[in-house]
């Protein structure tokens, strides 16, 4: 049973929870589960689609963060991808980074939880 708001996540048949192996965030007043660069919510019978929200509590303009490595955030990079506003950020030590020309932006704080599996 889906409702109009639901963005769906198709063909989903893993069960997320607490000793699933996927990262949980904080988002709002719930928790999604961190699997593949998507957030998934569980909701009745299936899993929405979660993004983080563009706020001030995670901005989505330039705040240059230099990476003393060089280092550059894109697939494959060893960071968590998120879905933050209309792009993708990485998770780097409890802050969203954005790759952003010669720099990355710091897009704020992410509430995480390690959900290790057993």
């Amino acid at each position: 049973m889906t409702n109009k708001t639901c963005e769906v996540h198709q063909n989903h048949k893993h069960e997320h929870g607490e000793h699933c192996g996927h990262t949980k965030i904080i988002h709002g007043d719930h928790a999604d589960y961190l699997h593949d660069g998507h957030l998934h919510h569980k909701h009745l019978d299936h899993y929405d689609e979660h993004r983080l929200e563009v706020n001030e509590i995670n901005p989505d303009h330039c705040q240059p963060v230099i990476h003393e490595d060089a280092h550059i955030h894109g697939p494959g990079c060893g960071h968590e991808a998120v879905p933050h506003g209309d792009h993708t950020d990485y998770i780097v030590n409890g802050r969203l980074h954005h790759p952003h020309g010669d720099h990355c932006d710091d897009h704020g704080p992410v509430e995480t939880e390690a959900n290790p599996k057993h």
